[in-house]
């Protein structure tokens, strides 16, 4: 029972993301020209994710991105089957966001600024699908990088963790939106891909497997420097033997 709640959990947080992360995309546009646009766009998913932490964080750990399950399945911090299970859950939460997007837009007829319902896509690097996997694993190794540090064990933020992700995640925005769309989560560019179809479905791979790389990336770099930042405790000194002192000699007696 504890798993289903988890994985409704993680329904519920992928279903805002995409909701009013692409939605945000959606009406105020994000060109190179229009730079309000691109701020409020990376606010709208910055904001999303510390309202989620601290909506649903308790009882899932607030995933929804399969990039982020799959660094905390390989840090040990979840078992495979959840790693399915929350996979599946984030994914029917991205296209169930898309398509209420879509009847909001279809039957208000609101005019998408973005054309594919806030797809990511390749137009930034001029269609370059190297150069965007190669965002996406950077901008996604950042990303996880920063929620496996903040959610150690040996973490002191308190309960500031979440407003620390949220932050991370616009600023990756702020950079990614003008290249690749920033998606950094394959669930939220499945989506709406599916909708939008064209390029946006045909380059869908790019932004599966860029951010899993990152995540596998960002996983292995922070074991690492976790475990060689152990430190080592201290053995107690043994103890001195004055071995210049001799034993009192007991007096005979006469």
């Amino acid at each position: 029972m504890e798993s289903i709640k988890k994985y409704i959990a993680e329904v519920i947080g992928t279903f805002v993301l995409v909701l009013l992360g692409c939605g945000t995309a959606m009406l105020v546009g994000c060109d190179a020209v229009n730079g309000g646009g691109y701020i409020l766009t990376a606010l709208a998913f910055g904001l999303v994710i510390v309202g989620m932490a601290y909506c649903i964080g308790n009882i899932s750990g607030c995933h929804i991105n399969p990039a982020v399950s799959l660094g905390v399945l390989l840090s040990g911090g979840m078992t495979f089957t959840d790693f399915i299970g929350y996979i599946v859950s984030q994914c029917v939460g991205a296209i169930a966001g898309a398509g209420v997007l879509k009847a909001i837009f279809d039957l208000g007829d609101v005019v998408d600024k973005t054309g594919g319902y806030g797809s990511n896509g390749l137009g930034g690097v001029n269609g370059s699908a190297g150069a965007g996997i190669l965002v996406e694993i950077l901008l996604t190794f950042i990303f996880v990088m920063t929620i496996l540090g903040v959610t150690s064990k040996k973490a002191k933020h308190g309960s500031f963790g979440g407003l620390i992700i949220g932050l991370t995640l616009t600023l990756v925005h702020i950079f990614g939106i003008g290249l690749t769309g920033t998606s950094v989560n394959p669930a939220r560019s499945l989506g709406p891909a599916l909708l939008a179809g064209g390029d946006a479905l045909s380059d869908l791979w790019v932004f599966i497997v860029g951010p899993f790389a990152g995540a596998i990336l960002a996983a292995c770099v922070y074991k690492f420097l976790e475990s060689s930042n152990k430190s080592v405790p201290e053995k107690a000194p043994a103890p001195v033997k004055n071995v210049s002192a001799k034993p009192a000699q007991k007096k005979k007696k006469k």
